[in-house]
C-alpha cells in the first residue's frame, strides 16, 4: 500500500466517523434518557392553504345551476335530469338513489346523493368532509347565512344542528365531526307531500 492510497483510506475513515457521529442523538450531561434531535428532523411544514375558501366551497356545494332546491334540482324532477346535469363524478347508482362525488384541490370531499321514488327525486343529502374544525365552523357560518337569507329564520337551532322550513323544502345542516373527522351534512326534503306530488 503506497502513501497516497493509505492517506485516501485514512481520510475515508475519518469522514465516515464524522458522518456517523453527527447522526447520533445527543444527550445532556447527567441525563442519559433525554434525547435531543437535530432541528432539521423536527421540521414538518404545515401547508398554509389546508382549507378552501369556505364561501367558494359553499358555492361548489350548492352548484351554479339556476333554480331548484340545490344544484338546479327540485323535488319531483326525473332522475334523468340529475344524470344529464350533474357535473360531479358518479360513485353509486342503486335502486333508490344515485350518488356523485367531488374532491377539492385541498382534498376536501363533497358527496351528493339524490334519493328517488318512482324515478322522481324525493330527497337530497350532501356530505362535506373537511380538514379542520376551523373549516367546519366557517362552512357552517356560510351555510347558515345563505340558508337564512333563502329560507328565513331557522325553525330550530342548536350547537350541532339547524333546521329551516319554507315551502317547498325543509333544510337541515348538521355538524357531524367526530374526533379527527370533520364535516357537515346537509339534508333537503319536501316541506310537505303535496308540493312533491304536484311536481310528479
Amino acid at each position: 500500500m503506497n502513501t497516497f492510497t493509505a492517506l485516501r483510506w485514512l481520510v475515508g475513515v475519518i469522514l465516515i466517523s464524522v458522518v456517523l457521529g453527527s447522526c447520533r442523538t445527543k444527550t445532556k450531561p447527567g441525563d442519559e434518557n433525554e434525547v435531543v434531535t437535530d432541528s432539521i428532523a423536527q421540521t414538518n411544514p404545515v401547508p398554509t392553504d389546508l382549507n378552501s375558501d369556505q364561501s367558494e366551497l359553499f358555492n361548489t356545494v350548492v352548484g351554479s345551476a339556476e333554480g331548484g332546491i340545490i344544484r338546479g334540482i327540485s323535488f319531483g324532477d326525473p332522475v334523468s335530469k340529475v344524470r344529464a346535469g350533474e357535473r360531479f363524478e358518479m360513485f353509486e347508482d342503486t335502486t333508490d338513489h344515485i350518488g356523485f362525488t367531488h374532491d377539492t384541490e385541498q382534498l376536501e370531499t363533497i358527496d351528493v346523493q339524490y334519493f328517488h321514488a318512482n324515478n322522481r327525486i324525493s330527497r337530497i343529502t350532501v356530505d362535506v368532509y373537511l380538514n379542520s374544525p376551523r373549516a367546519t365552523q366557517q362552512l357552517w357560518n356560510t351555510a347558515r347565512r345563505n340558508f337564512t337569507e333563502r329560507f328565513g329564520t331557522p325553525r330550530q337551532e342548536s350547537a350541532k344542528s339547524i333546521t329551516w322550513e319554507k315551502s317547498p323544502a325543509q333544510v337541515v345542516i348538521e355538524d357531524v365531526s367526530v374526533g379527527k373527522d370533520f364535516g357537515l351534512k346537509m339534508t333537503f326534503v319536501p316541506s310537505n307531500k303535496t308540493v312533491f306530488a304536484s311536481n310528479r
